[in-house]
């Protein structure tokens, strides 16, 4: 425990290193593709999303670290580690949870397909028809867009492109002197092939045999280099270095970060993947051409970039091998029945609840604002869409139908720069007026304000949620909306969109809490209270939905709330710096991590407020970038109804046994033991709840529509 004890205003408090906490997350991802009772498919997306989730931790995180040594900052950080110690732990940590995936794959995964009939095979293993059929699909596939490249004194080492996957050959003239080569395996092919059956006759269940792309091309090598012997060959694959440096104060902000994703392709490699047994040369050979040292090298005991394994855990015929799919309701009980969304709205503040629920009322929200004759003004924030985005088809609508159309595209959003980029200048293309946000600060909230002109004057929609108007990640995301046209959410919308596209100074909001000017002061100030409160012997409590926590100020304030006796609830996916059950200091407060068939990314605030409770839903967690370096959201819930829907969803998100983790004193997490105990899991439950008021406002409906027939 004596690790995790930082000083801070000149006392010591507990703090868990952030970058430890994100690797501990991954883990518990990845407990997921070890768990037998998830159906095998499932495990491979869970393994693959290790995968992923490791190559973006590794070209940002542990790449920052790096850069702290390499600037010789020797200062320990708020969990009391110095950069030089940060890197030896994550490591360690890295190369262990490398060994785990291959472990994953190899002795838990694997043979789980095999009994299905699904299995992986090399060449030596294929049957004659099997053999003529890669044959043809190198000759007429593969070979075409091969690209050997020589390495020698006229040929320098290529510049390969970031998380690609490569081959390493030695080969030797007749004059035994030694050369080297490489070569891309191309990305622009499919990464696994299905291999033809021979024809058995009888009706026993199909086999399945599947060859990845670099084992048909490592059998075909000779055809390649035939004036040299082939001597080894090795898979290998780099990840660099990819966190953007941008001159945020460029004349031209979208031709600087294009600039700058053309930099990321070239960053220095931090990461060296090699198959286990690699020959001793091409290890020397890869090691010195790529300038990296041995701690950066990771041996795998399997195939390279498990990233693969999200497509093929989705091949057609394998649907019983998958979780049973999470089907939204449409349309989202709160409009059902309403054929004029603003009619809706207008009536009553709406609430959605995503995947459970549709997200087709978002978008039918901006599609029908932008036809609809009344609405003068669509202004909408955009942090990351998806590749084919209805939303972003119906604002260029809007725009050639007449509308004034504002759209602030956040192009720093990481990782989605270029897809950002393409969908700025196609909005400009048409008409629409794009803001690329504030110098310094990214624009992570979500909101969509429609002005309309109405009989009774001006009236404003608003769309406000906790994730991105994606209409992609919308279906395995869960998060939350709410729809008003309330006078004083309508004039803290405008004024927040003059902020963010003018020289407008930050207002007074009457209802929004907006970072970064206000945000700190507001959840700070909640949690004191909540102290107050308890002193005082009223109602207290906390109970708090995010993504991470990792900000120390809110930590210490949290810390002060249990020694005060508040109950704190914390429901962190990810990142947790605060260490919860410590004696005189956190007992306390309980943290909980859900990782489940969806991805938890909703954010909640619960504050018990003297026995009136208060509900906020926003974009924001706990971090000093969302509080500090970021333009946030969060919106108070007003409505009866829906603030109840709120306290429901937390209670059952709460009461979880089947995705839920307990974090330990030990920063360890415990999976909930269930033995003498309902299974409860949350998502099911909530798509489970989500089909029932559907079901309830149809049956509702009918029922009042025969009393309409009958004259009652």
């Amino acid at each position: 425990m004596d690790d995790h004890i930082i000083k801070g205003r000149g006392k010591k408090f507990p703090y868990n290193n952030r970058q430890i906490s994100w690797m501990d997350f991954n883990s518990r991802v990845m407990e997921e593709a070890f768990e037998k009772e998830n159906p095998v498919m499932e495990r491979v997306n869970f393994l693959s999303i290790t995968a992923s989730n490791l190559d973006e931790f590794i070209m940002v995180r542990l790449a920052g670290v790096i850069d702290q040594m390499e600037h010789g900052i020797k200062e320990s950080d708020l969990s009391g580690l110095t950069p030089k110690q940060q890197y030896n732990r994550l490591s360690e940590k890295i190369h262990e949870f490398s060994e785990k995936q291959y472990s994953c794959l190899n002795h838990s995964i694997l043979p789980v397909l095999k009994k299905h009939g699904i299995c992986f095979r090399k060449v030596k293993e294929l049957s004659e028809k099997q053999k003529a059929f890669i044959d043809k699909y190198f000759d007429k596939v593969i070979f075409p867009v091969l690209t050997p490249m020589a390495v020698d004194t006229s040929r320098p080492f290529p510049l390969l492109l970031n998380k690609s996957l490569n081959l390493a050959i030695r080969l030797m003239n007749e004059e035994k002197e030694t050369f080297f080569a490489v070569m891309q395996v191309p990305s622009v092919l499919p990464r696994f092939i299905e291999l033809p059956q021979d024809d058995t006759g009888d009706n026993s269940p199909k086999q399945r045999d599947f060859i990845l792309l670099e084992n048909i091309i490592t059998s075909r090598l000779d055809e390649l280099f035939e004036l040299f012997r082939i001597r080894a060959y090795c898979p290998f694959r780099i990840t660099r270095d990819s966190d953007l440096d941008i001159d945020e104060e460029a004349d031209d902000l979208l031709s600087e970060i294009e600039k700058s994703i053309k930099q990321r392709r070239r960053g220095k490699p931090i990461r060296l993947e090699i198959t286990s047994k690699c020959d001793k040369q091409l290890r020397e050979f890869l090691t010195e051409m790529l300038d990296v040292d041995e701690s950066e090298v990771y041996e795998c005991k399997g195939p390279l970039d498990l990233t693969f394994l999200s497509k093929f855990a989705k091949i057609p015929g394998c649907e019983l091998l998958c979780f049973k799919p999470i089907k939204p309701v449409s349309p989202c009980p709160d409009f059902y029945g309403w054929n004029d969304i603003f009619a809706a709205i207008r009536a009553k503040d709406r609430f959605v609840h995503h995947p459970y629920e549709s997200f087709d009322s978002v978008v039918a929200f901006v599609r029908e604002a932008a036809k609809d004759e009344s609405v003068l003004a669509i202004k909408q924030t955009l942090y990351r869409v998806s590749g084919n985005s209805p939303i972003v088809a119906a604002l260029i609508k809007a725009a050639e139908n007449g509308k004034q159309v504002t759209v602030l595209v956040e192009l720093k959003a990481r990782f989605d720069e270029e897809n950002n980029i393409h969908w700025a200048k196609k909005l400009e293309k048409a008409g629409c007026h794009v803001v690329y946000g504030l110098s310094g600060l990214k624009t992570h909230c979500k909101i969509c304000l429609v002005v309309r002109s109405e009989p009774d004057g001006i009236r404003r929609y608003l769309h406000m949620g906790t994730g991105n108007y994606n209409d992609s990640t919308a279906r395995f995301y869960t998060d939350m909306g709410l729809f008003t046209c309330k006078e004083e959410f309508g004039e803290d919308a405008s004024s927040l969109f003059n902020v963010l596209t003018g020289y407008s100074i930050p207002p007074q909001y009457n209802k929004f809490i907006v970072a970064p000017h206000g945000m700190r002061a507001f959840f700070e100030d909640k949690i004191r209270r909540e102290i107050e409160n308890a002193k005082n012997g009223m109602p207290a409590g906390i109970t708090v939905k995010i993504n991470s926590l990792v900000d120390p100020h809110i930590i210490r304030l949290l810390y002060d709330a249990s020694k005060a006796n508040v109950p704190v609830r914390l429901i962190v996916r990810g990142i947790c710096c605060l260490i919860p059950g410590i004696e005189k200091t956190s007992e306390n407060i309980e943290v909980h991590s859900i990782v489940g068939q969806l991805l938890e990314h909703s954010r909640m605030f619960r504050f018990e407020n003297g026995g009136e409770p208060q509900m906020y839903l926003g974009s924001a967690d706990w971090m000093p970038r969302n509080l500090d370096k970021r333009v946030e959201l969060v919106f108070p819930i007003e409505d009866d109804d829906i603030h109840r829907r709120c306290d429901e969803i937390l209670e059952i998100m709460w009461n979880d046994n089947v995705n839920t983790r307990i974090q330990l004193p030990t920063t360890d997490y415990m999976m909930i033991d269930r033995r003498g105990k309902k299974a409860h899991n949350c998502q099911a439950e909530f798509a489970a709840i989500a089909k029932k008021a559907l079901k309830k406002k149809v049956l509702e409906s009918t029922q009042e529509s025969a009393l309409t027939s009958s004259g009652q």
